[in-house]
């Protein structure tokens, strides 16, 4: 076995939590029961990482092995990435038969045409899920194997969740062999970005369910004019503002949890609009803005921000319609001619 496989073995022994090595191993399925019994698993886990090295040598693993290992690893640990949604497009609605087999060697010789450093690796899951390993060399180099990049692509849709390698020149061409395997004729990244790859999976499949905003404000009712205390007055009327945040909240967000979104952004296009008379603008322009949206849990800080006290209920549709926007991309995008690879507010 080569020595740089066997450092690659060990450093990922030495990742896994040391009560979820064995079953790991198990499910990794390289080394035999009979093997995995000769393991102390109760000793340092640098010895554990010794003991499953020496053992790979002896069935001679190679970095094929060693990949899919590291598959393993990151589907059962998806949260130690940053997963970007990336949404694709074809001209017609035909729906075509999925073959695998033809998938897979689309995809290799598309990219290994562009590049010939690379080691591609391929596993499937039972939720129809295609988990993808690359690991990216240079025309002078060898394919550096702690510095990849993870695609889940669920065949069927037209959805593919990427988790790019360091370098961004390498993108490109890993879109392409995506577009020329499944079939498709156009990429776009949708914006947006989480740790938590199963909450980006409920927005786009629409397994999250945000309710439509349908509360409008209504006019202030006239107060009792019977004479009460000034205090027993205030703290009613508190307790009834906090109810009506809490029943404008439920009626925007729902009653259950918030996928974990981590980041979001569009794009606002408007039409400035000034006195003639004051010559502002020599012409009449749109007014554009970027906005972007970060936060180690997006959607919640969003829905805490009226109990809070720190915005007026309910919030405005351009933070409740994040999830909305990224299921209607693209007909979004098609029907008002905006900058693909954005959202545009309604």
């Amino acid at each position: 076995m080569d020595e740089t496989v066997a450092e690659y073995i060990r450093r990922m022994v030495l990742r896994i939590p040391r009560d979820e090595i064995k079953t790991m191993l198990q499910k990794w399925g390289f080394l035999s029961e009979t093997q995995l019994q000769t393991i102390n698993f109760h000793q340092i886990k640098d010895n554990i990482s010794q003991d499953v090295v020496q053992l790979c040598e002896e069935n001679s693993a190679d970095i094929k092995q060693a990949a899919v290992l590291d598959i393993i690893y990151n589907h059962i640990y998806p949260n130690k990435r940053v997963w970007s949604v990336y949404q694709m497009n074809k001209t017609g609605e035909e729906t075509e038969f999925f073959d695998l087999t033809d998938f897979k060697k689309k995809f290799k010789r598309q990219l290994r045409s562009a590049l010939k450093n690379v080691t591609i690796n391929f596993r499937e899951y039972e939720d129809n899920a295609i988990w993808i390993r690359i690991a990216w060399g240079t025309p002078y180099t060898k394919p550096n194997q702690y510095k990849t990049s993870y695609v889940v692509y669920h065949s069927q849709t037209p959805y593919v969740f990427i988790s790019a390698s360091v370098l961004k020149s390498n993108l490109p061409l890993l879109c392409q062999a995506l577009l020329v395997a499944s079939n498709y004729c156009d990429i776009r990244e949708m914006e947006l970005r989480s740790h938590s790859l199963n909450s980006l999976k409920d927005i786009v499949f629409k397994r999250y369910s945000q309710n439509f905003q349908t509360y409008y404000p209504r006019p202030l009712q006239e107060r009792n004019a019977a004479p009460e205390s000034a205090d027993i007055r205030i703290i009613q009327e508190n307790k009834n503002e906090k109810e009506r945040i809490q029943r404008v909240n439920r009626e925007v967000f729902g009653d259950g949890p918030q996928p974990k979104l981590e980041f979001a952004q569009y794009k606002l296009e408007t039409m400035f609009k000034s006195d003639p008379k004051m010559n502002v603008l020599d012409k009449r322009e749109p007014f554009r803005c970027l906005v972007k949206f970060s936060s180690p849990h997006l959607l919640e800080s969003l829905k805490s921000l009226a109990p809070a006290g720190m915005a007026d209920a309910p919030l405005s549709p351009l933070l409740t319609c994040i999830p909305q926007k990224a299921r209607n991309y693209f007909r979004i995008r098609e029907k008002k001619g905006f900058l693909p690879g954005s959202f545009v507010s309604p």
